[in-house]
């Protein structure tokens, strides 16, 4: 069956690895509001105030120093030295206290795709950022980024978690294996958060279609509200906000167990509902400079953000 949605999403992430668009992209006059509707600003000072914000309205944050694609070891040093300074930063202004606000922290960013010996080299970054962390009383989350570096993060979530058990995974619902690791990750204090996934991949590893990566997403919320650990429901989709919250309470789930995970800048409204209903909901909130490849599949992930996005393009531009 012909899904334009799937067509579009498609689209989108293929422009997201584009050097030429983003070129475009980032030298195009857009409105600094419509890059702020979705990323913190590009500053320490301006995650800061985000989070700040988000729990003035009882919402968690978890924050992503934006940065992919780094090409050597003094990018992936600086990245780490971003993230001391913002667990720094987040103590000093108490916002690290029994994990309201932890980090978000893709591997790729700190090394793991440098020739040779990135993993180690990420490894022993990621080691440094998850100290800072629990210097400051919070947690940290590893990022999932595309299928041929799933067995690396979980390699490297392994070795972390000896002397980190509280450290996050990330399971992306369309790829076909994620209901296995569901089933491995799903045990006493493991911390894992569930998404649909936003990075093109092909069929033989991802299910294509929305309705079977919503099916997928279903059974995996399923095995996890099912176990032992801490689930983390991201979405925005209404329906499976209903199943989730369905499971959990057949579950016997309280709400200090679990919690709905939603991006910065979207569907604020229904964020501010849930945390208003007793749930606990953690927005994710992405800041620095680098912030094209997740617009992209932010876009991607939401086709309706793409008319946003473009509409402030031609008025703006």
């Amino acid at each position: 069956m012909f899904d334009p949605s799937a067509v579009l999403r498609q689209g989108l992430l293929g422009l997201s690895r584009s050097s030429q668009v983003r070129a475009v992209i980032e030298k195009a006059p857009v409105s600094r509001d419509v890059v702020r509707r979705f990323v913190a600003g590009e500053t320490t000072a301006d995650a800061v105030r985000a989070t700040t914000e988000l729990r003035e309205s009882d919402r968690l944050a978890t924050i992503d120093f934006l940065g992919e694609d780094t090409l050597d070891v003094a990018q992936a040093r600086a990245t780490t030295d971003a993230y001391l300074e913002l667990l720094a930063a987040l103590a000093d202004q108490r916002l690290s206290l029994d994990g309201a606000a932890e980090v978000s922290v893709k591997l790729s960013a700190i090394g793991q795709a440098l020739p040779g010996d990135g993993d180690k080299i990420a490894l022993d970054h990621a080691r440094e950022i998850c100290q800072a962390a629990r210097n400051a009383g919070t947690t940290v989350t590893l990022d999932m980024e595309d299928h041929t570096t799933t067995d690396a993060t979980l390699e490297t979530l392994r070795e972390l978690r000896q002397d980190f058990p509280w450290v996050g995974a990330v399971l992306q619902a369309y790829l076909r294996r994620t209901e296995a690791d569901c089933r491995d990750l799903a045990t006493a204090g493991s911390r894992v958060r569930l998404c649909k996934g936003a990075y093109k991949e092909p069929e033989s590893v991802a299910f294509q279609d929305s309705v079977e990566v919503a099916s997928s997403y279903v059974r995996c919320a399923k095995v996890l509200l099912e176990g032992d650990g801490y689930p983390m429901l991201a979405t925005h989709d209404p329906h499976l906000i209903e199943i989730g919250t369905a499971l959990a309470a057949k579950e016997l789930r309280a709400p200090s167990t679990f919690e709905f995970q939603m991006l910065y800048g979207i569907r604020p409204h229904e964020q501010e509902r849930l945390a208003a209903d007793g749930q606990q909901v953690r927005v994710y909130v992405p800041y620095g400079d680098q912030w094209y490849g997740y617009l992209m599949r932010r876009m991607a992930e939401r086709p309706a953000n793409t008319m946003f996005f473009l509409r402030a393009v031609a008025t703006k531009g």
